[in-house]
């Protein structure tokens, strides 16, 4: 009897000391900060993150799946460098931009458009769609890469979470309400005249309650279970980049210097990080989403992390949305950056991570000194500015 009780006893005192350690881990009260800033977007939001080098990762809804946005241009990007290797496209080759080239939403090719028309190389439209999020150039690629192609190819890199059913002109058109069939087919200028989404969609009571008929269309959005994605499918996707395994190692790291111009969302990821930190980053926004996926380079080789941020059915302005997402960034970066980083660097890190990516060093900003960074031994702290 005294020997079971002992037993007992011992196994409480491990059972005990185990959950003292998970308390102390740093990495849970990273998880902790991040879950708190999730909730000033007052909504729904999924978050995955990785340090590349050392396979520390970290997960919040990480498999909850949430609408991309203009975040499906980067598979787009993958394929069309999957085709050009396999000689189906050249990217030198001319797309001639027509009228009925001009889409709905973000980007410049549907203002700049004039007759007779626009000729650009199919890498520039692909910049286009990349760097300024261009939602004309995104379905002339789309158009080009192929939605099935893109979604075989997602789902043979690991990645089959994240799947593209439409183009962006189908995609705001069904998001607004509208008659999709009737009115993808025809010019944006048509589609600018075209009668406006039925009273019912406009409003859900009667004086007419614009910020309650928007959210009306963000939860009938979010539940349309098309060109959406996990957090987790776009860290895989972003770590093989990094690793040189899409499409090849020269494609990989040329998509990450195109995704390093982008220059939409400078208060996403990038929004709290100190000046010159590089990211390679794509954005998405629509009605109640606001997302961010990308790779954020540490300075001193302290390595690389790979985080994708989104949203669904979010109540706060966009900005505030932005704020959330950049702070959970800004808490990663200091985290890998001060925690992580001497184990980042240790030969068995090396030896876990594998081949290592692309590297740079970016210039030094003005982030927390290590001094600063014992709040995460101490368990206090603030939100990062």
């Amino acid at each position: 009897m005294r020997r079971l009780f002992r037993l007992g006893l011992a196994l409480l005192l491990v059972a005990i000391v185990q959950l003292a350690v998970r308390a102390a881990d740093p990495i849970d009260r990273l998880r902790t900060r991040i879950t708190q800033a999730m909730t000033e977007a007052r909504g729904r939001m999924g978050v995955a993150i990785k340090h590349l080098e050392s396979g520390t990762e970290l997960a919040v809804n990480g498999d909850e799946k949430f609408p991309m946005a203009s975040t499906f241009k980067l598979p787009v990007l993958v394929t069309l460098y999957d085709k050009v290797k396999k000689g189906q496209l050249k990217w030198d080759e001319t797309v001639d931009i027509d009228v009925h080239d001009q889409h709905l939403g973000s980007g410049d090719l549907s203002y700049l458009y004039d007759v007779p028309g626009v000729k650009l190389s199919l890498h520039n439209v692909a910049n286009l769609m990349m760097m300024i999020s261009d939602n004309s150039g995104a379905d002339i690629c789309l158009t080009r890469a192929g939605v099935d192609n893109v979604n075989r190819l997602m789902a043979s890199l690991g990645a089959g979470d994240l799947h593209v059913d439409r183009p962006t002109q189908e995609l705001i058109l069904d998001y607004q309400g509208r008659d999709t069939a009737r009115l993808k087919g025809m010019t944006l200028a048509e589609i600018q005249k075209s009668a406006p989404p039925p009273a019912s969609d406009q409003t859900t009571a009667p004086d007419g309650n614009a910020i309650e008929a928007r959210f009306k269309r963000d939860d009938r959005f979010a539940a349309d279970p098309r060109d959406q994605a996990t957090p987790k499918a776009f860290v895989t996707l972003l770590e093989k980049m990094w690793r040189g395994e899409v499409v090849d190692k020269a494609s990989s790291e040329a998509m990450l210097e195109t995704m390093k111009r982008c220059r939409t969302g400078a208060g996403r990821i990038k929004g709290l990080l100190p000046p010159n930190t590089v990211v390679a980053h794509k954005t998405g926004t629509i009605g109640g989403v606001v997302d961010d996926v990308g790779i954020i380079y540490l300075p001193d080789d302290a390595g690389h992390v790979a985080i994708a941020v989104m949203s669904k059915q979010t109540r706060a302005t966009d900005a505030e949305v932005e704020r959330a997402i950049a702070q959970i960034a800004r808490y990663a970066y200091d985290y890998f950056l001060f925690t992580a980083r001497e184990g980042a660097n240790s030969a068995p890190a090396r030896e876990r991570s594998g081949a290592r990516g692309p590297r740079e060093r970016p210039s030094r900003g003005r982030g927390p000194q290590r001094a600063d960074f014992a709040r995460w031994g101490a368990g206090v702290g603030q939100s990062p500015t």
